[in-house]
């Protein structure tokens, strides 16, 4: 148990150091980089459950990210490995649902079923990995500061900022809490279920005690409800044409089945 709290505390510090890089990307603005995300979630979740073929040109936004960032694919993957499998698991059962004959490839027929399952899957994929993609080219403090920007309630805005800044702080808690434990029941595989409404109470004052000594230091440097040094710096002339063009892209990917399109200019 402790080498998974462990192995979480270091994913988070990971994120981090990805949200630190160097690149292009990097350098957009974040409200620039917001506003890109949340377009191209919506174009691809309006698509229609059996237009796989429009769907598959969207794979173009996050395939130039992580060429021009720098950040692998495999590092996407393996942060989204838990919920992936939940994803993919949408529209499981399309198949069985919906068996009506869409086309033939030999002797082995689609059914709009396996459509639009795939397709379902498709977008679940395409926004987690746009999602990944925001988070890790963006440090949170410019992500929040473009949250403000665009008149989100501080309130949510710093819960956000807190709960992200220092969720590694209660997984250290409780990583010493647990160390703490298995000195105490040696030979023990993880914590025996009688112990488990202690151990939670416990992770819970120690998490409170840690909580009002923030809060303290927090009022002493001047908080007053609002994160000034996370307002971050205006947006360029080169964020707006970021923007521009891929809305654009967005449009014309919803617009025009660019895949067909591609595949018509090719065959010629």
């Amino acid at each position: 148990m402790s080498q998974n709290i462990e192995r979480s505390i270091r994913d988070l510090r990971e994120m981090d150091t990805l949200a630190s890089g160097k690149s292009p990307i990097h350098a957009v603005s974040a409200g620039a980089k917001l506003l890109v995300t949340v377009v191209y979630i919506l174009t691809v979740v309006s698509f229609d459950k059996y237009r796989m073929s429009s769907l598959l040109f969207m794979i173009f936004y996050p395939a130039v990210l992580f060429a021009v960032s720098g950040i692998s694919v495999s590092t996407c993957f393996y942060k989204l490995r838990f919920m992936l499998p939940l994803v993919l698991a949408v529209g499981i059962f399309n198949p069985i649902m919906d068996r009506t004959p869409a086309a033939a490839v030999g002797s082995f027929t689609i059914t709009a079923g396996m459509i639009s399952m795939l397709t379902l899957m498709m977008k679940g994929v395409f926004s987690l990995t746009a999602s990944f993609l925001l988070m890790a080219t963006t440090r949170i403090e410019a992500l929040c500061g473009a949250l403000r920007k665009i008149h989100v309630p501080s309130m949510p805005v710093t819960l956000l900022l807190l709960t992200y800044r220092y969720a590694a702080v209660l997984a250290e808690e409780a990583n010493v809490m647990t160390q703490a434990y298995s000195l105490r029941a040696p030979g023990q595989k993880g914590i025996h279920y009688s112990a488990w409404g202690s151990f939670l109470g416990q992770l819970l004052l120690r998490s409170m005690d840690r909580a009002e000594e923030l809060h303290a230091s927090m009022l002493l440097r001047g908080y007053h409800g609002e994160f000034h040094y996370a307002q971050g710096r205006g947006s360029s002339a080169g964020d707006v044409l970021y923007a521009a063009l891929w809305c654009a892209f967005c449009a014309a990917a919803r617009c025009v089945n660019l895949t067909q399109l591609l595949g018509s200019v090719l065959m010629r």
